[in-house]
């Protein structure tokens, strides 16, 4: 779902761009207001478990595939705002650092991903949620939620690569951008998100949320388990994290490129011409491309892609945290 550079016209991405800065704006207000220095510290090992998870690529069905993103994750802990920010730093990272998704795209990726997924999956949990007491029904929720919100996500992408070739077009009628046409773009992104990529984001959701609430429920602030009074450590969750990042290079087992994301040739190949917006459009040139380390083996250059993403995120809201107001006497323990 990480739009890459020259799929959309620039204009497309600027518009996405700039309805995205009052999204920031206010997103950044609430959290300021919601959250002390060390659940904004905490934002970031959030923001890990996205980064994370995006790192696992599925097969799904068609040849192509598809990861978790974790945003309905994160609004269950700590908020839909927090989320936002979480997941656009994630995304910032993964363009510059990784070039994973568009520097031009950086709007529309945010907007999909970090805006609606989020807000849509934690509404959805709240609306079949209610004030249900019982951990069965919560849980139900999150996973109907996380299932909806990445599937809606699924679909303002596809809609959004599905305009490219209605708006942007030469004069011999072929698409200056993305070929493919809304009939084609909104099943081929929909349909595996609903039978595979959803149901994946749900599993990863209500089982990273579980282990959360038991090992640092004090660091929960947006559902009930952060109200139990248990005692909370960051120390198993800190662990879990290194584990994942471990365990990363399993997304390499997935063969084939996500939808939407194949390299020029490729797309002229499938196509029988070479879009001229995509032909010579932006470039940026990644420190690590692909997530990969020059001279080192694949797997052993995922997982250290894993660690410097997940320090780059822990780093930078550490830093953020030290403008947020002071955690309470009371509060959850490191």
């Amino acid at each position: 779902m990480h739009i890459p550079d020259n799929y959309l016209s620039p204009s497309t991405g600027a518009v996405f761009a700039v309805a995205m800065v009052p999204v920031w704006g206010h997103c950044i207000k609430k959290v300021r207001e919601d959250l002390d220095r060390d659940h904004v510290a905490f934002l970031g090992v959030a923001a890990a478990f996205s980064f994370l998870l995006m790192m696992f690529n599925v097969p799904l069905p068609g040849g192509t595939t598809g990861h978790a993103v974790g945003g309905t994750l994160i609004a269950l802990l700590l908020g839909p705002e927090a989320a936002c920010i979480a997941v656009s730093v994630a995304l910032a990272i993964q363009a510059l650092v990784f070039g994973d998704g568009g520097i031009l795209a950086f709007g529309v990726n945010c907007f999909n991903m970090a805006f609606v997924l989020p807000f849509v999956g934690f509404a959805l949990y709240r609306a079949i949620a209610g004030k249900a007491l019982t951990a069965g029904r919560r849980r139900v929720a999150m996973a109907i939620g996380s299932w909806a919100g990445i599937n809606v996500a699924a679909l303002c992408a596809a809609i959004e690569f599905g305009i490219q070739p209605l708006l942007f077009h030469d004069a011999a009628g072929q698409a200056l951008y993305c070929p493919y046409p809304l009939a084609v773009s909104i099943p081929a992104m929909c349909i595996p998100h609903m039978l595979v990529a959803g149901v994946v984001e749900a599993v990863a959701t209500v089982a990273i949320y579980e282990f959360v609430s038991r090992t640092a429920p004090e660091y929960i602030v947006a559902t009930p388990e952060g109200d139990s009074g248990k005692g909370s450590s960051l120390v198993p969750v800190a662990v879990f994290v290194g584990v994942l990042a471990v365990l990363t290079p399993l997304g390499l087992l997935a063969e084939g490129d996500a939808w939407g994301e194949w390299g020029t040739e490729d797309v002229a190949s499938l196509v029988g011409y070479t879009p001229a917006g995509m032909g010579q459009g932006f470039s940026w040139e990644a420190l690590l491309p692909d997530y990969t380390f020059a001279g080192l083996p694949d797997v052993a250059g995922y997982i250290l892609s894993a660690v410097v993403g997940v320090a780059l995120l822990v780093i930078v809201f550490k830093l953020l945290s030290a403008a947020a107001r002071p955690a309470a006497a009371t509060g959850a323990k490191a």
